[in-house]
C-alpha cells in the first residue's frame, strides 16, 4: 500500500472530530511534501536526459571528425605511394598492396618526399608517437562515451587492431610502431586507473 493510501486509510479510524481535522490537515501535508516529490524526481530525471543526449552527440561530431581526418591523411598516403609505385612498374591491388609495398623497402624517393616523410614521423610530427598516440586514444574515449569502466574494451580492440596492421603490412611493424603501441597503451591504462594527467584539450 501507498503512503498516501495508509494516510487517507487512518482518518477513517479517528473517532473525535478534532482528530479528524487534525488527521486531515496531516495527510493534506503529507499528500504536498509527496506531490512535490515527484515534481522534482520529474525536473531531474528530464534534466539528465538532456545532459546524455547532448554528451552522445557532442562525441559523435568527436569520432567523425578523428575519421574523417585519419581518412583524409591516409588518402593522401595512398595517393603518394600510387605514384610511387606507378614510376617503379609496380601498381596497388590488394588493399594491403601498398603496406607491403612499404615494408619491402624496394623504392627510392625523392628529396622532398623523403624530407616531408621524416617531419611527418619526427617526435612532433603528425605521424609521430606522441601526436598518433593521442588521437587513437582520444578516439577510444569518445567511442566509449568517456566512460573509463569501458577501457578494458577499448583496450581489447586497438591490440586487434594492431595484430591486423601487423599482418596487412606483412612482418613486425617499424619501430616507430611497436613505440606508439606501447604508448597508447601506457595512456589507456593511465585513463583506465585515473591516473592520466590533465591535458590542454582536456580543459578546453
Amino acid at each position: 500500500m501507498s503512503s498516501v493510501g495508509a494516510v487517507n486509510n487512518s482518518s477513517y479510524y479517528t473517532p473525535a472530530s478534532s482528530s479528524s481535522k487534525k488527521s486531515a490537515e496531516t495527510d493534506n501535508t503529507k499528500k504536498s511534501t509527496e506531490s512535490t516529490q515527484k515534481n522534482e524526481g520529474v525536473v531531474y530525471e528530464k534534466s539528465s536526459s538532456t545532459k546524455s543526449s547532448n554528451y552522445v552527440k557532442d562525441n559523435t561530431a568527436i569520432v567523425n571528425k578523428l575519421k574523417a581526418d585519419a581518412e583524409a591523411r591516409i588518402s593522401q598516403m595512398r595517393d603518394l605511394v600510387s605514384q610511387m609505385m606507378s614510376q617503379q612498374g609496380s601498381t596497388i591491388g590488394k588493399a594491403d598492396s601498398m603496406w607491403r609495398f612499404l615494408a619491402n623497402g624496394n623504392f627510392t624517393v625523392s628529396a622532398d618526399v623523403k624530407a616531408q616523410a621524416q617531419k611527418d614521423i619526427a617526435d612532433d610530427g603528425y605521424w609521430g608517437v606522441e601526436q598518433t598516440s593521442n588521437r587513437i586514444v582520444d578516439f577510444a574515449k569518445a567511442l566509449s562515451g568517456g566512460d573509463s569502466e569501458k577501457a578494458d574494451k577499448m583496450i581489447e580492440a586497438f591490440k586487434k587492431g594492431f595484430e591486423q596492421a601487423t599482418k596487412s603490412w606483412g612482418k613486425t611493424l617499424p619501430d616507430i610502431s611497436q613505440r606508439t603501441y606501447d604508448a597508447v597503451l601506457k595512456k589507456l591504462d593511465s585513463w583506465k586507473n585515473g591516473t592520466e594527467s590533465v591535458s590542454s584539450s582536456d580543459t578546453e
